[in-house]
């Protein structure tokens, strides 16, 4: 049941921030079929997260911009961060990752 209520939270989220990353192709930083390659590797790389028992979905954003990808936000553990760095790394069509990641872990 959280898993299915993650996976709804994510698609909403990546529904509305593919409204917002849209500038990039108006703004002639990219063309629009690179644009929808982008967005395929972040719904990709956002789905393996929602997927991973270790890493948090909604803590954890995800950017792509000519295929390579940033995570930023905030990770419990370092071994999160590593996780959710290689989850991204894995995903077909990324170029290089970039961490932007925070660990911050749940206070006490």
């Amino acid at each position: 049941m959280r898993r299915n209520m993650q996976a709804m939270m994510v698609a909403a989220a990546l529904a509305l921030g593919t409204g917002a990353t849209g500038c990039a192709v108006l703004d002639g930083q990219q063309s629009a079929g690179a644009y929808v390659s982008d967005a395929q590797i972040t719904a990709k790389v956002k789905a393996k997260f929602v997927e991973d028992p270790v890493v948090s979905a909604m803590r954890l954003n995800v950017d792509t911009l000519n295929g390579v990808v940033q995570v930023s936000g905030f990770a419990k553990s370092a071994e999160e961060e590593r996780r959710a760095l290689a989850l991204a790394r894995g995903v077909e069509g990324v170029k290089s990752v970039r961490d932007a990641i925070q660990v911050q872990p749940a206070a006490k």
